[in-house]
């Protein structure tokens, strides 16, 4: 049963780093080098909104089977 917990939880892991990345303002990975736009506050509207509520999701099970992993492997 760990294992399949484990291969849940590496799927889970890459999903959450992929939502993260696609999050980053500017062109892709720009956001890493400092290349953010400024600080205003903007709404989140459409895709970028339901990408934000799929990343809390995916945040949310990642964390649920660490706990798992945690309870059944010790």
């Amino acid at each position: 049963m760990a294992i399949y917990i484990n291969i849940v939880q590496i799927i889970l892991s890459i999903t959450l780093i992929i939502a993260i990345v696609l999050q980053s303002k500017g062109a892709g990975l720009g956001g890493i080098t400092g290349g953010d736009a400024g600080g205003t506050f903007r709404t989140r509207r459409g895709v970028e909104k339901l990408l934000f509520q799929i990343t809390i999701g995916l945040s949310i099970a990642f964390f649920i089977t660490a706990i798992l992993n945690v309870i059944l492997t010790g």
